[in-house]
C-alpha cells in the first residue's frame, strides 16, 4: 500500500456508521449500493490525503461529483471549510433517495457542506477554492473541455484539482468489467446485450449513455490548448489501484474473478513491479493534476 494509503480513517468510519444504521432503518433496500459507496468514501478519502495534509485548516476545498455527500461530510466533521458540487447526472438517480439521508443527519450534526446542485460546466465561481477534487466523476461529465476550464477558473492562485477517473485509451471499461472494442461505437454495437442487461449498475443504460471516454491524451490537449497550462500525471495511481484490487473485497467482487485472477498471476510471478515502466497515457487510469498559475 502507498504511503497516500495509509490515514487515519476514524472520522469517516464514524460518519459512515451512523449513515449506514440509518439506511438500514429508513432505506434497507439501499443497504448494498450504500455499502459500495461508502468504500468509495474511504478509498477517496486515503487517495487525498497527502494533498490535505498539506493544507490549512481553513483551506475551500471542492468536491466536484460529490454524488452522495458522504465523503464531504466526513471533510466537514474534520474541520474543512467544503462545497460540494452534484446536480445527479443520467444514471445515478438513486443517489436522491441517499442525499436525502445523508443531507438530514450531516445538518442535525452540523456537518453538512454548502451545496451547488449544477454540474461542473455551470460552476460560475472565481478564485475561490485552495483545492478540488474529484474521484471516478470526470469520465461522467457531457464536456470534458468546459468542467476542466470552469474548475480552474474556480481556483485560487497556486490551487490545484486533482481528479481520477479511467482512462479510455486502454481497452477496458471498469463499470461493466467489459473490453472495449477500438471505439464507443463498435463496443456498443457488438456488446450491447451485454451493456443493458448489466446486474451490477442500478442504471445500467444510464450509466453507459453517461460515459465520455476520457483519455490522457484528450485531458493534455484541453490543458495547453485551453488552459495554458501542463497538466501532472501521476504514475503511481495505477499500482494504488492493484493493490486495492488484491485486498478490498467488495472491490474485488465488483470487478470479476477475471481481473482478479489477472492481477494475483502478475503478483505471484513478480511482474506487477513493472506496472511502473508504462506510459501514463496507456494506464487503465489517470490520477491528473492541473494547478492554477
Amino acid at each position: 500500500m502507498s504511503d497516500a494509503m495509509i490515514v487515519d480513517l476514524a472520522p469517516a468510519e464514524r460518519v459512515l456508521h451512523d449513515l449506514r444504521k440509518l439506511v438500514g432503518q429508513n432505506a434497507s433496500d439501499l443497504l448494498t449500493i450504500f455499502d459500495v459507496y461508502a468504500g468509495e468514501v474511504r478509498f477517496g478519502r486515503a487517495l487525498i490525503a497527502d494533498d490535505l495534509a498539506k493544507l490549512p485548516r481553513e483551506a475551500r476545498i471542492l468536491e466536484v461529483g460529490a454524488g452522495s455527500l458522504m465523503l464531504s461530510c466526513v471533510l466537514v466533521s474534520e474541520g474543512y471549510k467544503v462545497t460540494a458540487l452534484e446536480p445527479v447526472g443520467t444514471g445515478f438517480s438513486h443517489f436522491t433517495r441517499l442525499q436525502a439521508i445523508v443531507s438530514e443527519y450531516a445538518t442535525q450534526r452540523s456537518i453538512l457542506p454548502e451545496l451547488l446542485s449544477m454540474p461542473g460546466e455551470e460552476l460560475d465561481a472565481e478564485n475561490c477554492f485552495d483545492y478540488a477534487f474529484s474521484v471516478n466523476v470526470m469520465e461522467h461529465v457531457n464536456d470534458v473541455a468546459r468542467v476542466l476550464e470552469r474548475v480552474h477558473a474556480s481556483l485560487a492562485h497556486g490551487g490545484t484539482y486533482r481528479f481520477m477517473c479511467p482512462n479510455y485509451a486502454f481497452p477496458y471499461e471498469p463499470h461493466f468489467n467489459l473490453p472495449t472494442l477500438i471505439n464507443r461505437r463498435l463496443t456498443e454495437k457488438i456488446l450491447w446485450s451485454w451493456i443493458a442487461g448489466s446486474k451490477k449498475l442500478p442504471d445500467p443504460i444510464g450509466t453507459w449513455n453517461s460515459l465520455n471516454w476520457i483519455t490522457v491524451r484528450s485531458v493534455r490537449h484541453i490543458c495547453r490548448r485551453q488552459l495554458g497550462i501542463e497538466p501532472v500525471f501521476d504514475p503511481g495511481i495505477f499500482r494504488t489501484l492493484l493493490t486495492r484490487a488484491l485486498s478490498d473485497e467488495m472491490f474485488q467482487a465488483r470487478r470479476g474473478p477475471l481481473l482478479r485472477g489477472i492481477i494475483a498471476m502478475l503478483q505471484r510471478v513478480g511482474l506487477l513491479g513493472l506496472t511502473r515502466l508504462i506510459p501514463v497515457a496507456w494506464l487503465p487510469v489517470m490520477d491528473c493534476r492541473v494547478t492554477r498559475r
